[in-house]
């Protein structure tokens, strides 16, 4: 499991947690198809993250 600002770090999309947390609270993040504003998101290997117009299915980032 990981935070959603965590894996937008992760991913290297936000180099910080402060732009991550931005991002998410302006609307510009999808968890699952759906808008997530909730940074402490708590995300499971089966969730998809869009951002950026890419989509990232969490498992196969973080295994």
């Amino acid at each position: 499991m990981i935070k959603l600002d965590q894996f937008l770090k992760f991913l290297g999309i936000a180099p910080t947690g402060g732009q991550a947390k931005l991002m998410i609270i302006d609307g510009n993040v999808k968890v699952n198809g759906v808008v997530e504003t909730r940074r402490g998101r708590k995300l499971i290997a089966t969730d998809e993250v869009t951002v950026e117009g890419k989509t990232f299915l969490v498992g196969e980032v973080i295994d």
